[in-house]
């Protein structure tokens, strides 16, 4: 798993996206808006001019109420579950916006400043007070929808970023978990045979100078060629061979159309290490290894299975396979969709076998 400090690390290299809403949306909503709200009271009031002017004197404060808030009112209070001091806010801003529109409409415009109730109304009265309050406290809550609509959905974009992000590190970290793991084991059956003074050093240093050159520069990648992680496979097996001599035996079987496909580079590593880490280094005596590849239509089959110590536990053996089949497991949960592979590990017999059917 990776580290806070890694992750901080990542996302201060790769800041995430910004999801602000720009001017020109808010500036497209409220034209949408008024040019709808014009034509609908045009229609009503059967007076074009009367609802243009109306509009334009109310939707400057359609406009200063709505941002007052979701701006100022809702962080402030709602968010800070100040429930009272808001809705006296909020009210208040309601009479204000009463005071200034219904003078506005008196002088500016007509005298009946709501020809649409059934009795004209020519001053400021209790009902006409009601229906104008209503009326803005609508276009504040439609806009309070939209606004928190888009926040989570922005909220959510940013969580899918940086969750997006995250993945993309801690694939990174188990990758290089890998490399250095790798080595490691190689380097030990080169001191293995130069302790022998074994004539087959050099061979090995040579088949690990090419493993390196493909581990290095090959593995960048999110996605590897399929035949390429196959062959590396086989290379380290050699190197195994050769360290094992006759007390090793290997089977190797590899079929289908390999070309052309893409796996996550060195995923299938880990379970061949595994192998040899704890059946033929912990083994006396003969050990069998056997690794079968089939690629079936758009998925890789790959069975590989080493013998056990018969005196070694199976729930201890699968306890004490280090980082190998965890790191394998866990790039399996974060680089692939479940439905796109299927692990299986079984210990029994003297057989440790794991079974992989993975998408390429």
């Amino acid at each position: 798993m990776i580290t806070d400090n890694q992750l901080n690390h990542f996302l201060k290299i790769n800041p995430p996206k910004d999801y602000r809403v720009s001017t020109r949306y808010h500036v497209i909503f409220w034209i949408i808006y008024f040019v709808f709200n014009t034509i609908r009271w045009s229609s009503l009031h059967n007076d074009f001019v009367y609802s243009l002017k109306t509009n334009l004197i109310g939707f400057p404060i359609h406009m200063a109420l709505a941002y007052f808030n979701i701006y100022y009112l809702m962080p402030v209070y709602i968010y800070q579950r100040k429930y009272v001091r808001y809705t006296l806010l909020i009210l208040s801003a309601l009479v204000v916006m009463l005071l200034v529109k219904y003078n506005l409409t008196y002088y500016l415009v007509s005298t009946e400043v709501m020809p649409e109730l059934s009795q004209d109304i020519t001053n400021l009265t209790f009902e006409y007070a009601i229906q104008t309050m209503v009326g803005e406290f609508y276009v504040i809550c439609f806009v309070t929808a939209i606004k928190i609509t888009v926040d989570r959905l922005r909220e959510n974009n940013k969580l899918h970023d940086l969750e997006k992000r995250q993945l993309t590190t801690e694939l990174r970290f188990l990758r290089t978990q890998v490399s250095p793991h790798f080595f490691f084991n190689t380097l030990n059956n080169i001191y293995s045979l130069t302790l022998e003074k074994s004539d087959k050093a050099p061979l090995v240093i040579l088949k690990l100078s090419d493993l390196m050159r493909y581990l290095l520069y090959s593995t960048n990648k999110p996605k590897q060629d399929l035949k390429s992680e196959l062959d590396c496979i086989q290379n380290y097996m050699e190197l195994e061979r050769i360290r094992f001599d006759d007390s090793l035996k290997i089977e190797v079987n590899i079929s289908g159309d390999i070309e052309n496909k893409k796996i996550a580079p060195m995923l299938l590593i880990p379970l061949v290490e595994n192998c040899f880490k704890h059946g033929a280094n912990k083994n006396i005596g003969d050990v069998i290894i056997k690794l079968d590849a089939k690629v079936t239509e758009s998925f890789l089959l790959f069975k590989i299975s080493n013998t056990v110590p018969p005196n070694r536990e199976e729930r201890k053996y699968s306890k004490s396979s280090g980082i190998g089949l965890s790191n394998v497991k866990k790039r399996l949960e974060l680089g692939y969709n479940r439905e796109d592979y299927d692990l299986k590990i079984v210990s029994k017999n003297s057989i440790f076998q794991v079974d992989l059917k993975l998408r390429v």
